[in-house]
């Protein structure tokens, strides 16, 4: 572990525990009641929690100003970065303003491209990419400078992550990306949602072969079907998501008053089968605008209660 890096999430990882992660969206406006009764509702079953940047390219509330909410509450925040919409002088100056409320995660992201969102027209940036955000954080982590060569006074101490899908085409660079993160500075992946655990397994025996799986810490990601209607969206509208017909059809053929728990048993059976994986060294809840059911999830998958370190 990094003398810097006081990181709550890093010190159960290194512990060898199984993390629990899971994630919030910032509401589309100024009020902070919203994300603060998220935190409330999975704050005891989780290790930290993700808040997204403007995720879909939807205008929200900032992920710092939400992650400084949570460190207000006591809570452990992973701030998402996106390149999408700063430079190098915004994306370092926000850096800064994290560790200046001792925000210890950071997650670096491209970022959903804006036609996306509610601003099609607006300007993308993309100054840096999001492997060069991560050489970015632990440059200014670790030799204490800016991009620019300049010292930096207390430099930010975070623990760096960064995203990985296993799923996305062509299956054959999606080990060779990961090692490119991982020779970029990532310490901890968080995955893309997993409902194809064959492929999963797959994937990962490929990072087990490069020795990846001892090189940085991944977090498997998993998301509820609230219905079969969800089931078919992700399969069909989501790019880079992989969710076969027979789970598609699990769900279509449960009476619809049913889906919801059977999407919940979906995503417990899930965790039971990707505890025993080689190299999972914990999992990401995504449990989107359904934060009241993570805790349902964390204690049937056998990860309650959390570790204290």
């Amino acid at each position: 572990m990094s003398p810097k890096t006081p990181s709550k999430l890093e010190k159960i990882l290194r512990a060898g525990h199984l993390a629990v992660t899971s994630e919030c969206g910032p509401p589309r406006g100024s009020d902070p009641s919203h994300i603060v009764h998220k935190a409330e509702l999975i704050k005891n079953h989780v290790d930290a929690i993700n808040i997204t940047d403007n995720q879909t390219s939807v205008c929200r509330l900032c992920s710092l100003a939400a992650c400084i909410r949570l460190k207000l509450m006591g809570l452990e925040p992973v701030l998402q970065m996106v390149v999408r919409d700063r430079n190098r002088i915004a994306l370092q100056s926000d850096i800064l303003g994290a560790a200046s409320f001792d925000i210890h995660n950071l997650l670096c992201l491209s970022g959903d491209h804006q036609r996306f969102g509610d601003n099609a027209q607006g300007q993308n940036v993309f100054d840096l990419d999001s492997m060069q955000l991560l050489q970015t954080v632990r440059r200014m982590r670790d030799e204490g400078k800016f991009l620019g060569g300049d010292p930096i006074q207390r430099p930010p101490a975070m623990f760096v992550g960064a995203a990985a899908n296993p799923f996305a085409d062509p299956f054959e660079i999606r080990v060779p990306r990961l090692a490119k993160k991982v020779a970029a500075g990532a310490e901890f992946i968080q995955t893309q949602c997993i409902y194809n655990l064959d492929k999963f397994e797959k994937w990962m025996t490929l990072v087990r072969d490069r020795g990846l799986h001892e090189k940085v810490f991944i977090l498997a990601g998993v998301t509820p079907f609230k219905s079969a209607g969800m089931a078919r969206y992700m399969k069909t509208k989501v790019p880079g998501m992989d969710v076969p017909d027979e789970v598609v059809k699990r769900m279509a053929g449960t009476p619809k008053d049913k889906q919801a728990e059977e999407g919940l048993a979906i995503c417990v059976e899930s965790i039971q089968r990707l505890k025993e994986v080689k190299g999972v060294a914990g999992f990401h809840i995504m449990a989107i605008e359904w934060e009241e059911r993570v805790p349902e999830i964390v204690e049937r998958g056998g990860l309650y209660p959390r570790p204290a370190v």
